[in-house]
C-alpha cells in the first residue's frame, strides 16, 4: 500500500497543484451572446507572482506566493505580507465566472498583476475551487504563457497577453473604477442612465488587500462608489454582475 501511495503522490506533483483536469475544463453551459451587452471586469494589482522555492525535497519548484506559506521569504525580500494575496484574486474569479452574467455570454475577465502581466480569462474556464489548486493552475500560466482545455478542440482558457491593460479595452467602451472614497451609486439606475445596452461597459476592481485606488487611472474615466461599507473585491463584483443581470432581466 505504500508503494502505491508513492506512485500516486508522485504523479500528483508531476502535474503542478492540479490532479484533474475537472479543475479548468470548459463550461458548456455558456451561451454566446453577439449583442452589445458586454461586462468587461477588469481585477486590477492582483497578487499573482511565481517564484522558485525549494520544497521538502530539496528540488527547486516555481510557487505562487501567499501569505499564509510564504511569511519568511516576504520578509527575506522586504515585502509586505498584504502584498502577496493571490485568494483575493481567487475569490474574485469565482463570484464572476460563476454568475449567470457570465453564463450567458455577457462576460470578460481580465487580471492585471501588480507585475504589469495581463491575463486573460476565458469565460468557459472552470477555475478550481480551492486555492492550492488556482496556486497550482497560475504558476503553470505563468511559466507556459497559456492553458489550453483538454477537450477535442483545444481552446485556450487562460492566456498571458501583451501589455498594456488599456491596448485590450475597446475605445467606445463606458470605463469605471469601482473607489471607496468617490461618490455612492445604486447600481442599477446608474447603469440604466448610462445606456449600457449600446456600448461595452468596462469595470476596474482593486484585487489587492489595501492601497491606493489610483489602480485604473491609465484608462477609467469615472470612478464611483458601490456602498457606504467596506466591501471585499468579491463581493463588489457580485454587485455589479447582479445589477446588469437585473436590467438585462438574466435570471
Amino acid at each position: 500500500m505504500a508503494e502505491i501511495s508513492a506512485k500516486l503522490e508522485k504523479a500528483s506533483e508531476s502535474t503542478g497543484s492540479l490532479s484533474s483536469s475537472d479543475d479548468t475544463r470548459g463550461e458548456p453551459a455558456i451561451k454566446h451572446d453577439n449583442s452589445q451587452r458586454r461586462l468587461i471586469v477588469v481585477l486590477e494589482n492582483a497578487s499573482i507572482e511565481a517564484t522558485p522555492l525549494i520544497n521538502s525535497r530539496f528540488e527547486s519548484k516555481l510557487q505562487l506566493l501567499n501569505c499564509d506559506e510564504h511569511q519568511s521569504v516576504l520578509k527575506r525580500l522586504g515585502r509586505d505580507i498584504a502584498d502577496a494575496r493571490p485568494d483575493i484574486v481567487h475569490q474574485c474569479l469565482l463570484a464572476l465566472l460563476d454568475s449567470p452574467l457570465n453564463k450567458s455570454g455577457h462576460l470578460e475577465v481580465y487580471i492585471h498583476t501588480t507585475q504589469g502581466v495581463v491575463i486573460r480569462i476565458n469565460p468557459e474556464c472552470r477555475i478550481p475551487r480551492t486555492i492550492k489548486r488556482f496556486s497550482g493552475l497560475m504558476c503553470q500560466l505563468l511559466e507556459r504563457g497559456s492553458i489550453e482545455s483538454r477537450s477535442g478542440n483545444p481552446f485556450k482558457l487562460l492566456e498571458i497577453l501583451p501589455s498594456p491593460m488599456q491596448a485590450h479595452i475597446p475605445q467606445n467602451a463606458h470605463k469605471i473604477a469601482l473607489s471607496w472614497n468617490a461618490p455612492k451609486v445604486r447600481l442599477f439606475k446608474y447603469f440604466r442612465d448610462l445606456d449600457v445596452d449600446s456600448r461595452p461597459l468596462v469595470v476596474a476592481v482593486g484585487a489587492m488587500a489595501k492601497g491606493e485606488d489610483t489602480f485604473a487611472d491609465s484608462y477609467a474615466t469615472t470612478k464611483i462608489g458601490v456602498s457606504n461599507y467596506a466591501l471585499s473585491a468579491a463581493v463588489a463584483c457580485a454587485k455589479v454582475c447582479c445589477a446588469l443581470e437585473d436590467l438585462w432581466d438574466i435570471m
